[in-house]
């Protein structure tokens, strides 16, 4: 699934040339997605200039001056810019014709969505249900080792699980939250409830170093994801230090890599670098 720093860098190439554009024309080739496509999008949007592409999550955000286009690329979904004279490819759902440029929403599974969120005044307004119980952001600021404790305070849960629930912090994914937990020395099933302010602070420290990394690489390696402009992430996934590493040597010490599963989900960490 694409992850904050695929959607991030889908969302830095769709601004770079959507945001001031008209969108000529939307159409929907098929709009049973996850949630259908409001059958009035296209004269909510046609003939309407877009004044931002932001994001909260994983989900983009097209802002116009009367309301919002939430985008969710779903499971294995992608938003590219394609040739005004391009064919469409099969699983092409939505398409955002503007004077000089066009983008496709490609979303094989249709797990992806295309929502319109009334804005009560201008553009940014983050009140719609997938959006307002969401926590806080890797670089927000207010992102603390204090608040992350107070958070964590008494849960019995792993933490990498609760590393990956998005009502605390969002967007650090299931690769993303095993590179962070190995660079802090976390063990992944350590309860999150006990780690000290101290630790948290590292945590987070790790966390925004590790979605750094891969923003600066384009995302990861996931089969289907393609950037902005069409083309795949830029293999931050080669570079791990344990996702999908079972039984490789860990960077640091030539531990094995250990695999396990939690929340349905693998885990990889070094069992000495990560012993606590």
């Amino acid at each position: 699934m694409p992850e904050l720093p695929e959607v991030e860098t889908t969302r830095r190439g769709l601004d770079a040339v959507m945001t001031g554009q008209v969108v000529r024309q939307f159409i929907v080739h098929n709009g049973s997605l996850r949630w259908p496509v409001p059958p009035d999008m296209p004269e909510q949007v046609n003939g309407q200039r877009l004044v931002a592409c932001k994001r909260r999550a994983k989900y983009l955000l097209l802002q116009f001056n009367h309301g919002t286009q939430i985008v969710h690329l779903g499971m294995s979904g992608s938003l590219r810019r394609a040739p005004l004279d391009e064919p469409r490819r099969a699983h092409d759902h939505i398409e955002w014709l503007l004077d000089d440029a066009r983008y496709l929403l490609h979303d094989p599974r249709r797990f992806g969505a295309v929502l319109w969120h009334c804005a009560a005044q201008g553009p940014v307004d983050t009140t719609h249900p997938l959006l307002s119980a969401l926590g806080k952001e890797p670089f927000d600021p207010t992102l603390t080792a204090a608040w992350l404790k107070a958070q964590l305070a008494g849960k019995r849960q792993a933490i990498k699980q609760a590393l990956m629930d998005s009502r605390i912090i969002v967007g650090v994914g299931n690769i993303y939250a095993s590179e962070a937990l190995f660079r802090a020395r976390i063990n992944p099933r350590i309860a999150a409830g006990k780690l000290s302010e101290q630790r948290c602070e590292r945590l987070i420290q790790t966390i925004r170093s590790t979605l750094d990394d891969a923003l600066t690489s384009g995302g990861s390696t996931l089969r289907d994801y393609l950037n902005a402009t069409g083309e795949p992430g830029a293999y931050f996934q080669l570079h791990a230090a344990v996702y999908d590493r079972e039984n490789q040597p860990c960077r640091q010490c030539s531990t094995p890599i250990r695999r396990l599963v939690q929340g349905q989900r693998a885990t990889y960490y070094c069992t000495r670098c990560q012993r606590n």
